[in-house]
């Protein structure tokens, strides 16, 4: 519910109210406003997909799922864990950039999740999944991403 109800306070308060829309937009442009009102509308229709799901339900387990301490430690410990790398990659998204930044916090994310047998697919994920981000919407949408006082430093 909480979800439904950001996104639509982003949709319907916040996108109108501080993106501002010029009076004159060519009709091959799209408005400002046009990515992050789409983005609000696909987490209203995701928030909504999931309340609907959840108030469905479904067969009932046939037997419960055993935790014992330290698995509910372990836990505690990865949402800690991907708090401070979110803090991380948003400190260091000024100094190194958007695409060290997301690759960093990409792999950071995959390997909180436990997972480290597919080493291939972790690396493909975490370096190629930013670079192909960054190139669509640098060539296709003509959107810049911070480039960072490293990059800026050495050339790039």
């Amino acid at each position: 519910m909480l979800v439904v109800a950001f996104f639509a306070l982003c949709a319907f308060y916040l996108i109108p109210v501080y993106v501002p829309r010029p009076a004159f937009i060519p009709g091959f442009a799209p408005p400002p406003d046009m990515w992050p009102r789409t983005v609000s509308l696909i987490g209203i229709l995701l928030g909504l997909l999931v309340l609907i799901l959840a108030f469905r339900g479904g067969a009932p387990a046939e037997e419960a799922i055993k935790t014992d301490k330290s698995s509910t430690k372990r836990m505690v410990l990865r949402f800690a864990g991907m708090v401070i790398a979110f803090g991380v990659f948003l400190a260091a998204l000024p100094f190194v950039g958007f695409l060290i930044a997301v690759i960093l916090l990409t792999l950071t994310m995959v390997l909180m999740t436990g997972e480290r047998n597919y080493r291939a697919w972790i690396a493909l994920l975490s370096v190629g999944a930013p670079i192909l981000l960054l190139l669509f919407f640098n060539f296709a949408l003509g959107t810049q991403f911070p480039k960072g006082a490293l990059l800026k430093t050495l050339g790039f």
